[in-house]
């Protein structure tokens, strides 16, 4: 009797036990870190929903009102996750749902900051970096204030680390990248421009590498112009197999690098004239895709070869796009052509071998979410609580807008994940699972 009910209790504690795995959106843009939602998920996730009539709406769950954030909720087995800040910086939580109920499992208050650095623009958050996850781990990073690695099972603290600083001027942005054994960070501020590489498991330094930019922003003084704001970025660093090597891709502020992951050494580099630079690299054999800032962003193709050392914006750069070209949202790439949108709200397809563009048009609002892509479905939010579905084709065409009932109030400023045939989609007054019902 007493093995019975041992046997018993067992059972229940493991059926209690939250999954941590399979690790469906592990990263802000996705499993394959480039937008792009696996072919079993795309067939499932629907293209229309409605909110007032609860069309394809599963649950909804009201978000903390004094909370901000524009981190993506990123999905591993169960659990949701995400973080999220005061308006005014003193305080940064993690937050973690029950995937299958919409129920808050943590809400922990994981830094505080007697003095945080204003941020100096309406646009950014004090939580804007996405975490990053695998199975027995959850990677939170807000920038200067801290990063810090949970247990998924319990939200408890493994290690974290405070004293990693720059000034970022205007807010974090850079979300951390796992590779192997080492969580890499990107630090673009206006006093300090470096990547680092920390050991996983326990938070070590394991390498760190200034940026080697000229920035060319000195005053007479020999000081920087605009208070160093021409050097700070916001980039997410993305790890691609090139010549049987892996390669590194960083941008940064008038600069895009390839670094060696393993050592943090510079191989080659890309001057540029952008700044703020955010949007991820991609790539498709033979050519790399990077955009270089906000403010009058250039898209570059760039040719991969065994010759890319030093200085290669001279004899790699195959083609340079200077106008209408993605600020803050990611790029999605299929079937050799890139889709991208600006923060204004301009779309368009260009020929990713060239350059050339396939077509331009414009959906209403302001968008900073990057696209996630579903099949040949593109998904774009904005900060109208509107989700536009626009197809992925040679000519524009717009399949569906989904509006969430708060309008402005349900604006989206954070990338939608997908799960299990499910989207997950946090806007600023809740998070929401869309599914076909």
């Amino acid at each position: 009797m007493i093995r019975s009910v041992a046997l018993i209790l067992a059972a229940t504690s493991a059926f209690a036990q939250p999954a941590t795995t399979p690790l469906y959106w592990p990263d802000k843009n996705g499993p394959t870190q480039n937008g792009i939602v696996p072919d079993a998920e795309a067939a499932k996730i629907p293209t229309e929903w409605d909110e007032a009539s609860g069309k394809n709406i599963v649950w909804k769950t009201e978000l903390p009102k004094e909370e901000e954030g524009h981190s993506t909720p990123i999905i591993g087995g169960d659990l949701i996750w995400f973080t999220s800040a005061t308006t005014d910086g003193k305080k940064q939580w993690v937050n973690c749902f029950d995937r299958n109920t919409g129920k808050q499992l943590h809400h922990k208050l994981l830094f505080e900051n007697p003095d945080p650095e204003p941020l100096g623009n309406p646009l950014n958050n004090y939580a804007a970096p996405s975490p990053v996850l695998e199975a027995d781990g959850v990677y939170i990073h807000f920038g200067t204030y801290g990063t810090a690695k949970l247990n998924p099972l319990n939200a408890e603290v493994i290690w974290q680390r405070r004293d990693i600083n720059v000034k970022h001027f205007r807010g974090p942005g850079s979300s951390p990248l796992l590779w192997r054994n080492l969580l890499v960070l990107t630090f673009d501020g206006i006093n300090e421009q470096f990547t680092i590489a920390l050991d996983k498991m326990t938070g070590k330094t394991v390498w760190k590498t200034p940026r080697s930019t000229d920035y060319g922003d000195l005053d007479k003084d020999g000081k920087p112009t605009r208070d160093g704001d021409m050097r700070k970025a916001y980039y997410t660093p993305t790890v691609f197999e090139i010549n049987g090597k892996p390669v590194l891709i960083s941008v940064g502020s008038r600069a895009a690098f390839g670094y060696d992951p393993k050592t943090g050494k510079e191989l080659w580099t890309i001057p540029h004239g952008g700044f703020n630079a955010a949007p991820r690299a991609l790539m498709m054999p033979g050519m790399l895709f990077l955009n270089t800032g906000s403010e009058r962003s250039h898209s570059l193709g760039v040719r991969i070869d065994d010759k890319m050392q030093g200085d290669i914006s001279k004899t790699h750069v195959v083609w340079d796009r200077d106008k209408r070209n993605a600020s803050e949202s990611c790029p999605i790439l299929k079937d050799g052509v890139i889709y991208q949108n600006t923060r204004g709200g301009v779309l368009s397809a260009i020929d990713a071998k060239t350059g050339t563009e396939i077509w331009e048009d414009r959906l209403p609002g302001q968008y900073l979410p990057s696209p996630i892509l579903a099949g040949d479905r593109l998904y774009f939010g904005n900060d109208r609580g509107e989700i536009s579905v626009v197809r992925a084709a040679k000519k524009f065409e717009v399949i569906a807008t989904n509006k969430f009932n708060g309008g402005a109030d349900d604006k989206l400023t954070a990338t939608p994940a997908v799960a299990d045939g499910a989207i997950y989609i946090r806007t600023k007054t809740h998070l929401f699972k869309v599914a076909t019902k």
